[in-house]
């Protein structure tokens, strides 16, 4: 669709915006982004609400077409835009080998990423409990050892085909990863696949930044 108007509210340093965003570029579909959300405020208010009750970022608007919450939006991309892409496999195993694992990002991935990232990217040095962060780390020590021990056999998350999933573990991966002053053990094998994550493009424009 040459003609669709395609916006993207969100700001850039936002995970679940940064995964739109990479698999845009995967798909090499344009759109328009509209920083929203923390400094960038909008999200209170009533047009945004209109699009997306829930307050938060990103919102897609494709024409008529609103659609919120990053994996969702990443599967319509791929479903409408991307037909035949490896990225969202057609054959229904394949598919909902791939969806669990953007529900495992849900599931199990955010819950333990967000107390580490934000209680150092996200708050002041004067102000980190570095106690209670290295305790949270600890945990996701745990979660990030089941990716680890899959990607030892694996070249990515659901085989040895990029698919959505590794653009959604691979978002969080990277916070993991370059999140500075905590111990961890070493995960060569997610450090592998997350360098090759790397090489994409996407990746690079999107996810590589610095935290923030």
């Amino acid at each position: 669709m040459p003609d669709t108007k395609r916006t993207i509210w969100g700001r850039a340093n936002s995970v679940n915006v940064q995964k739109v965003l990479w698999c845009l570029a995967e798909l090499d579909l344009p759109y328009e982004r509209i920083d929203a959300g923390m400094a960038f405020g909008k999200t209170r208010e009533a047009e945004y609400l209109a699009m997306n009750p829930n307050a938060r970022i990103p919102t897609l608007v494709e024409d008529d077409f609103v659609l919120w919450e990053s994996n969702s939006i990443m599967r319509y991309l791929c479903l409408a835009h991307g037909r035949g892409t490896p990225l969202y496999p057609e054959a229904p195993k394949l598919r909902t080998s791939v969806d669990r694992w953007l529900d495992w990002t849900l599931s199990m991935v955010q819950p333990v990423d967000r107390p580490v990232f934000w209680g150092i990217v996200r708050t002041a040095p004067a102000e980190r409990d570095m106690i209670k962060v290295q305790r949270d780390a600890d945990a996701a020590a745990e979660v990030w050892a089941i990716a680890d021990r899959l990607l030892s056999s694996r070249r990515f998350m659901d085989g040895d085909q990029f698919t959505l999933a590794d653009i959604a573990v691979g978002a969080y991966a990277r916070r993991w990863l370059g999140v500075e002053g905590i111990t961890r053990p070493a995960q060569p094998h997610l450090t592998r696949w997350l360098a090759d994550l790397g090489k994409r493009g996407g990746f690079a424009q999107f996810v590589a930044p610095p935290m923030s």
